[in-house]
């Protein structure tokens, strides 16, 4: 856990409560290490038959992390580093998803000096973070400005998105099966960083009042996602329905932990609580490694 990346907090948060989960289920011994940006060398001094990546953001879920794992030969939780860091890449993903048909906002990637060739409303955001970190909606022109001044210096090269307003739904994966369907209903404008991780006035609705077409295509949306590119063992589909459909927003290869977090709370609804969910997904990773035993 921790790491480099902006979502260090949440990725403390989201350990800690792995590693009690996987005490909890009584079947493995739990080394905890926080990390920062350890070489391959450092990581192999860990020890551990297998690693529980528990970290969000660039480094930590978007492939640096998991090259690294690969090259010690050391199983581990979660997408593969190829996948991982295409679906860390936000313009990446939806230009391979919109070529299968996948509906998904227009974007444009926008270094400092490009024009911004979409209207507003609309989004600015990091191509490759999450959480909402650094996000900004634009309803007017001098306000794109003034989130572009603020933004391109840190940031560089960003990513501009029509604004889509609707419904915001999500739809865990674990072990290539969809977990029931999630609506976000927050309190404030949009599901920051704080109405994700520490508000308490987020309401999420399980198995949310939409058509049961709907139901099934955010499923089979978010399945193909994860299949198309690459992905393993767990990860969770952002997608916004309006009055024209469904939309594609992004995917998420090590969604939070925390008890705030959507995966665990969807796979308790299907019968599959946080131990049990956790050591699922170890007894997966552990199963890639034929000489790693598996512990019952």
């Amino acid at each position: 856990m921790g790491g480099p990346d902006a979502e260090r907090e949440v990725s403390l948060m989201s350990g800690k409560e792995t590693a009690q989960a996987l005490r909890d289920c009584g079947q493995f011994a739990v080394i905890e290490h926080i990390i920062d940006d350890p070489s391959v060398d450092e990581l192999g001094e860990l020890g551990g038959d297998v690693v529980f990546p528990v970290l969000h953001g660039p480094w930590g879920e978007g492939g640096r992390l998991q090259e690294r794992l690969e090259l010690l030969g050391k199983p581990f939780v979660g997408s593969p580093s190829d996948a991982a860091r295409l679906a860390m890449d936000k313009m990446a993903t939806k230009m391979l998803l919109s070529a299968d048909g996948i509906p998904t906002p227009t974007a444009q990637r926008l270094a400092a000096n490009d024009v911004c060739t979409i209207a507003p409303p609309l989004v600015l955001k990091p191509i490759d973070d999450g959480s909402s970190i650094d996000l900004f909606i634009c309803r007017t022109e001098r306000e794109v400005h003034e989130a572009r001044a603020g933004l391109h210096p840190k940031r560089g090269v960003i990513m501009a998105e029509t604004y889509i307003a609707g419904r915001e739904l999500t739809v865990g994966i674990v072990q290539d099966e969809p977990l029931p369907l999630i609506e976000i209903v927050p309190a404030v404008e949009f599901y920051d960083y704080d109405a994700k991780y520490f508000r308490n006035d987020t309401r999420y609705k399980l198995d949310p009042d939409v058509p049961a077409d709907v139901a099934k295509r955010c499923a089979e949306i978010s399945m193909h996602a994860f299949g198309r590119l690459g992905c393993r063992d767990l990860a969770r589909v952002d997608l916004m329905l309006d009055d024209g459909g469904l939309w594609f927003l992004e995917i998420n290869t090590m969604p939070g932990f925390t008890t705030h977090s959507l995966v665990p709370m969807a796979a308790a609804h299907a019968g599959l609580d946080m131990p049990e969910l956790c050591a699922t997904l170890v007894q997966a990773a552990l199963a890639r490694s034929p000489a790693a035993p598996i512990r019952t």
